[in-house]
């Protein structure tokens, strides 16, 4: 299977306070094509930086990024270059009130990144919109509905539909599913599985919860102080980890029948 993405050495370096501070350090990786892999560490970690550069909502200190057999800068670009990114790679946050806005009901919100990536071509139809909502499970009613009116797996459906809206090839989901409760996110995560079947979307999947990544990544890095310190398929990684940073991390993990300790009088 050919490579869409290939990381090769990226670096990033920020200034703070007069200090220069690294927060992602010789990071390299590959997502084939309708692949799946899962970027893994706790907080500041450097997963998110990593996946901002990959998108181009962040400038890199060294490294390349290649997509689809294309070179692409990893230094600052401009509007019309972003532009064109965006139809191949779109993100989906943790927060979907970051990419909805209130004022716009959930059809128009849709619409209007129809409309933003198909120049030359006529605007976007109802019935485009009601099938990207039925791909992700909501129908016709709820593209009437503004933000505030949808629950919180609603939206995060709704800013999903929004990016697929763009035909990407790649989706980057950062914490997509952290806000949301236990069954709601396993609705969501079905449905991701889902989509990339049905539309060969490759996911780079951000996340610090192991239950997650083990349901929605075939491969799995983990991330510790801006390096990676094991990679592997994601049963590999999380069956039989090698790095004490990675044993910590499942150590973590909360099991069935767990009790909090008593603290002592």
């Amino acid at each position: 299977m050919t490579d869409l993405l290939t990381v090769t050495g990226l670096r990033k370096t920020f200034a703070a306070r007069g200090e220069e501070f690294t927060a992602v350090d010789d990071v390299s990786f590959r997502i084939p094509t309708a692949g799946s892999l899962a970027v893994v560490g706790q907080s500041g970690s450097g997963k998110t930086t990593c996946a901002r550069i990959i998108a181009g909502l962040e400038s890199a200190t060294e490294g390349t990024v290649e997509f689809a057999g294309e070179h692409r800068s990893t230094g600052r670009i401009d509007r019309a270059e972003r532009k064109r990114r965006a139809r191949q790679i779109q993100m989906v946050f943790q927060d979907p009130n970051s990419s909805l806005d209130p004022r716009q009901t959930a059809a128009s919100a849709i619409a209007e990144i129809l409309d933003e990536h198909r120049e030359g071509a006529p605007r976007a139809t109802e019935a485009q919109v009601v099938e990207l909502l039925e791909q992700v499970g909501l129908d016709e009613r709820t593209g009437r509905c503004h933000p505030r009116a949808l629950s919180g797996g609603q939206r995060q459906r709704v800013a999903t539909a929004r990016a697929l809206a763009a035909r990407p090839q790649l989706l980057i989901l950062d914490e997509a599913v952290a806000a949301l409760d236990v069954s709601v996110q396993a609705q969501v995560l079905n449905l991701l599985d889902g989509l990339r079947r049905d539309t060969g979307v490759a996911y780079l999947f951000v996340s610090h919860d192991l239950g997650v990544v083990r349901q929605i990544s075939d491969d799995c890095v983990v991330m510790h102080r801006g390096r990676i310190v094991e990679a592997g398929p994601t049963a590999q990684v999380l069956d039989h980890p090698q790095h004490d940073y990675t044993r910590r991390l499942l150590d973590a993990v909360p099991r069935a029948g767990w009790k909090p300790r008593r603290q002592q009088a």
